[in-house]
């Protein structure tokens, strides 16, 4: 997708550059079970591990399951994890509205403001992140709508940026839809014996920067790599926790002071688009001087041209 449409209310829309790839994580998880198999790895689908003893016999485990990670929560007093819970509230949904932009878009109800991450998945669909503070998320009865009900309300808020098309919701269990406070992960120590921590089981970052996957990417390849360039386990262990820390620690950074700057949107949202589009874009740390951004803010940026 190409450029960043920030929308506020009925104001004029603001533009930011750059651009951005995805894919679906259903296909990015099939091609990389497919090269495991390839090279001979036993790939094993609905198997629980419940407890380490059932591999007891690993030289090395690697814990990449993820945020809400059991194998953690077993060694906590070693990982020593620290959790910030954000105030916000959020929640994962699709859409059947192609965004061919990643769009912020930010509408007022007479409970406060309410605003979505949207962006592309692919040919037919979205990902769109709905998020509201506490107060605004009570005030429109989140807390005792049924899941129909909360869709419906969400497809109205947000009806001129879907053009009117459907919500998805993909988790049909229980009365309410699974609305979330957001939940920074962070360890003192990444691995324990032969046990490893990666990707979300080691630390989260803020979903209005995204890089969940990416990290957890980055970390597998640094833990190949440093696998194949010790001799000893303990060693190759401690020099991926020494190279990964930093460099997810940045981010991570970044990550929380997104999470707050949303937290108090109520400080920034009454400036006019441009103004508002740059605040927004501060979080991110994007390097570019404000007067080049307030040239550019209120020109749409055109499409990428496939080559």
């Amino acid at each position: 997708w190409s450029g960043v449409e920030v929308h506020v209310g009925g104001k004029r829309e603001a533009y930011l550059g750059g651009y951005g790839l995805s894919m679906g994580r259903q296909r990015l998880l099939d091609i990389l079970a497919e090269r495991a198999t390839d090279l001979g790895v036993d790939v094993q689908f609905q198997r629980e591990v419940k407890d380490l003893s059932e591999v007891a016999d690993a030289d090395l485990i690697v814990a990449s399951d993820g945020l809400n990670s059991r194998t953690r929560q077993l060694f906590a007093d070693h990982w020593q994890t620290d959790v910030e819970v954000g105030r916000n509230k959020y929640l994962w949904l699709g859409a059947y509205h192609v965004f061919d932009a990643f769009t912020y878009a930010f509408e007022q109800t007479p409970a406060g403001w309410i605003w979505l991450h949207a962006y592309y998945l692919d040919a037919e669909r979205s990902t769109c992140i709905v998020e509201c503070a506490p107060e605004t998320w009570e005030g429109l009865g989140f807390h005792t709508l049924g899941i129909d009900q909360s869709i419906r309300l969400l497809e109205q808020i947000f009806e001129r940026q879907l053009r009117g098309r459907a919500l998805i919701n993909q988790i049909h269990n229980g009365e309410r839809l699974p609305w979330l406070n957001f939940r920074m992960i962070s360890n003192n120590h990444w691995y324990h014996d032969n046990v490893v921590l990666v990707g979300d089981s080691a630390h989260t970052t803020h979903f209005s920067i995204g890089s969940g996957t990416k990290l957890a990417i980055g970390d597998a390849i640094a833990l190949a790599t440093n696998l194949a360039e010790h001799d000893d386990l303990h060693s190759a262990l401690k020099s991926y926790e020494q190279q990964r820390r930093p460099e997810v620690a940045a981010v991570q950074r970044n990550a929380a002071k997104s999470m707050r700057w949303l937290q108090d949107l109520a400080n920034y949202i009454d400036q006019d688009s441009v103004q508002f589009a740059y605040a927004l874009s501060q979080p991110f740390r994007v390097r570019q001087p404000f007067g080049r951004y307030h040239r550019n803010l209120a020109t749409p940026i055109p499409a990428l041209r496939r080559v």
